[in-house]
């Protein structure tokens, strides 16, 4: 059968600079194409600026009102318009009077006829800006009336650019602004480059699996590992504690973090912390027997990060104690034998039930091995005689006190 090769998976850099780079080329080209339109906007704006301060200084200029007064109006007015609009790098100006009959143009031959386009905002009073058709083509325009002495309207200035010369203009100032985005764009993956450098060196150079599997060993290790563990850094500050290392010195995890190892952990555990127990070292934590292990906090006299490792072993100790004491109980009766009217059947099984507590009373053991309290009574008092069990009074009871025993080892024999 045919192996399948699998597709190579692209590692954490070459992600972070794909992503990176995409939404730098998507940034630069909105920031661009916003940059255009702005700058568009404004050679427009600039050149209505131009010529509307044009068209209202030829409409003001007293030579031009008054040779609407002349038999020959364009003698006066074509020679004053042309020097004007070659002066101002405008496509044309036209003045025309109130009928919209030209009285000057860029192509003399066409002086004395009517406008080519809507005059009628002029002529009103008003000023217009827009673009519209003519005879050179489609162009950005601006018109403004001319007034008499007396105010009244008695023509119209138009002057323009054609719309193919604002587009030159702007495609000629969008070299720089291309140059500029791509320069940006160029700067913006170095910097890239250089995040997703400092990034990794951040993770330790980790592929997105393998940061996966840590995630899971810490959330193993924090939540679900028996064995207790408690690391703190070189100020003593402890930095990390999993469920069972709080549970096992009777802490919140939420406490120990962030606290000082000497004030928040049992002297015994900073002992062994400091100094270091890489075999194991038990521990008495209240009711507990717990083995602890640690690095030491001290590496070549300087002081370092020190883990602790603490493991339970309060059943395993009871379990061995109670057996050494059933073999105790065994090898002395074996040695000295049993009194007359008691069984050593019955004997074994009173010592159980003695070692399977901590402490108990007659009427307890008799319950729990379904005999008569006297009997249990005799059985215990052997037991206290023999030195295999240890009697003390309990004044927790009503009236007289009663007895309560608890085994203990057996001596050794001489």
């Amino acid at each position: 059968m045919a192996s399948k090769t699998m597709p190579a998976r692209m590692t954490l850099r070459a992600q972070l600079l794909a992503l990176q780079a995409l939404i730098l080329c998507v940034v630069t080209i909105a920031a661009g194409l916003a940059a255009g339109a702005f700058q568009e906007r404004a050679i427009r704006d600039s050149y209505r600026d131009r010529m509307q301060a044009v068209a209202q200084s030829i409409a003001s200029l007293p030579t031009i009102r008054e040779a609407f007064r002349d038999a020959d109006p364009s003698s006066t007015i074509q020679p004053v318009a042309e020097v004007i609009r070659e002066a101002s790098d405008l496509a044309y100006v036209v003045v025309a009077d109130a009928h919209g009959i030209r009285y000057s143009h860029p192509n003399p031959a066409l002086i004395g006829k009517k406008v080519s386009t809507d005059p009628s905002i002029p002529l009103s009073g008003e000023v217009y800006v827009g673009t519209q058709t003519g005879t050179l083509g489609t162009s950005w325009r601006v018109k403004v009336p001319v007034r008499s002495d007396a105010g009244s309207v008695i023509g119209t200035v138009s002057v323009g650019i054609l719309e193919s010369e604002l587009r030159a203009d702007f495609i000629g100032n969008l070299a720089w602004l291309i140059g500029a985005m791509l320069a940006a764009a160029l700067i913006g993956l170095l910097g890239a480059a250089w995040v997703t450098s400092v990034i990794r060196a951040r993770i330790h150079r980790l592929e997105p699996e393998q940061i996966t599997a840590l995630v899971k060993s810490h959330e193993t290790t924090m939540h679900r590992l028996s064995e207790g563990v408690i690391v703190v850094d070189e100020d003593g500050v402890i930095t990390l504690v999993n469920d069972a290392g709080a549970d096992l010195v009777g802490r919140d995890t939420d406490t120990l973090t962030g606290a000082a190892a000497a004030e928040a952990l049992p002297p015994e555990l900073v002992k062994i912390l400091d100094e270091g127990e890489p075999s194991g070292r038990p521990v008495i934590l209240g009711p507990r027997v717990v083995v602890a292990r640690s690095t030491g906090s001290t590496v070549d006299g300087a002081r370092a990060e020190a883990t602790l490792l603490l493991r339970d072993h309060t059943e395993l100790h009871d379990v061995v104690r109670r057996v050494d004491a059933a073999d105790a109980i065994i090898a002395f009766r074996q040695r000295a034998g049993v009194p007359k009217g008691l069984s050593t059947e019955t004997l074994d099984r009173v010592v159980r039930a003695l070692a399977a507590r901590d402490d108990a009373s007659a009427t307890e053991v008799a319950e729990t091995l379904s005999m008569s309290r006297v009997s249990a009574r005799r059985y215990l008092e052997y037991l206290a005689s023999v030195g295999r069990a240890s009697r003390s009074l309990d004044y927790s009871t009503k009236g007289r006190p009663g007895s309560r025993y608890r085994l203990i080892d057996a001596p050794s024999p001489g």
